[in-house]
């Protein structure tokens, strides 16, 4: 799987006013990874928060960057060089996504940022969108969806409800287990494991990629 340590960054904006809003999706993914692993991401590190812990028999590197959203490359490219990470096999980013809806989650091993400023940010600074990604669905209800995209910047921004907090909290437990088995056993099989469309969405039909 190449060489290096391997990485695992989530995406979001540092301060308490951030922590449970929509586009802190990949903070909270790392948080709970954490806390699985008993570990606290509290140690200052390229600009970032982090936290070593043993997954799958490998040592891996938990991230927060530290530098907002929109400039999170400037942390990811000072991680990837410092810990001699070998890309794309050895990181992985979490991060939110708009366009899926809440409560589900996508793995993909490269593509454009679609949008994200802190996906944007990423390829910038490691040149290339050659690297491995779980997107984290926030979309709202059918109902909002309209009223939340006119709103944009400002609804992944404003902490979520109780709802939706309880909507979110299954699938961070399904990226801690996508991301131990990236770790073990390479993104395809992740792929194929965590990309299937819901039963109802299309029967048994292949898993989406």
């Amino acid at each position: 799987m190449g060489g290096g340590a391997f990485l695992v960054v989530g995406l979001g904006n540092p301060g308490i006013e951030y922590q449970f809003t929509p586009h802190n999706a990949g903070f909270l993914a790392i948080d709970r990874i954490a806390g699985e692993c008993n570990v606290e991401v509290i140690n200052r590190r390229c600009r970032a928060l982090t936290a070593r812990v043993q997954m799958a028999g490998r040592e891996v590197i938990l991230a927060k960057p530290e530098t907002w959203m929109n400039l999170s490359g400037l942390s990811v490219g000072d991680l990837v060089d410092e810990l001699d990470t070998e890309l794309p096999g050895n990181l992985l980013v979490v991060y939110d996504e708009l366009d899926l809806p809440l409560g589900k989650l996508r793995i993909r091993e490269r593509g454009s940022p679609a949008g994200h400023n802190g996906a944007r940010s990423v390829s910038g600074g490691l040149g290339t969108d050659e690297w491995w990604r779980i997107r984290i669905g926030v979309g709202p209800d059918p109902g909002m969806k309209e009223e939340a995209f006119r709103r944009g910047k400002d609804y992944l921004l404003t902490p979520m409800g109780k709802r939706d907090l309880t909507a979110i909290d299954p699938v961070l437990d399904r990226v801690a287990r996508a991301v131990e088995m990236v770790v073990a056993k390479g993104i395809t099989a992740a792929m194929n494991e965590f990309n299937r469309r819901d039963p109802e969405e299309s029967g048994n039909g292949p898993a989406e990629k």
